[in-house]
């Protein structure tokens, strides 16, 4: 079996925001911090499977503090989850203001890499060495992470969805359900 460490395999990017990332209000666009992860997640999915690797799904990122000009982020990937020819790679993005040294957490995400090879067919990947315990709860979560989302596409599948069961579920929130 081919396994890899963890540490082997981290990538940490750091930038200095500028104007021209900006919008009107002297934040960093989102998109523009979006394009910066996936960066950082193909280099860091890229450097364990050594293959060029795809985004094929992007989890959940939550904007908890806006990046502001002038600022560094720094964007940390590390493979948290390896299948057979994917990789969950966990970011983590912290922006620093170079004047105070006050550092803050911007975003976190989980990007799935698929690993490609020259032809563009999926190859395997190197497993990980889950050496603390940070290392195999994140891997545990991923495991779980996968598991919603199966459970989650297949109960809202047109052929299996069943209208009745979620009538009284979207009652109280801002919508009226009006069939015909």
């Amino acid at each position: 079996m081919n396994l890899k460490h963890i540490k082997d395999s981290q990538i940490t990017m750091t930038q200095l925001m500028l104007p021209s990332h900006s919008n009107f209000s002297g934040n960093i666009h989102g998109g523009y911090i979006l394009s910066l992860m996936d960066q950082v997640a193909f280099a860091c999915a890229s450097k364990h499977s050594g293959h060029y690797c795809v985004t094929a799904s992007v989890n959940k990122v939550d904007f908890l503090s806006p990046v502001k000009v002038g600022e560094l982020v720094s964007l940390k990937a590390s493979v948290n989850y390896t299948g057979r020819t994917s990789m969950v790679i966990g970011l983590r993005v912290e922006a620093e203001n170079i004047q105070t040294g006050e550092k803050k957490h911007s975003n976190s995400s989980y990007f799935t890499m698929v690993a490609k090879d020259k032809d563009g067919k999926s190859v395997t990947v190197p497993g990980i060495i889950l050496d603390s315990v940070d290392s195999i709860r994140r891997f545990a979560r991923s495991i779980e992470r996968q598991e919603q989302s199966k459970l989650r596409l297949g109960k809202y599948e047109r052929a299996h969805f069943i209208v009745k069961d979620y009538v009284d579920l979207i009652e109280g929130h801002n919508a009226k359900v009006e069939l015909k």
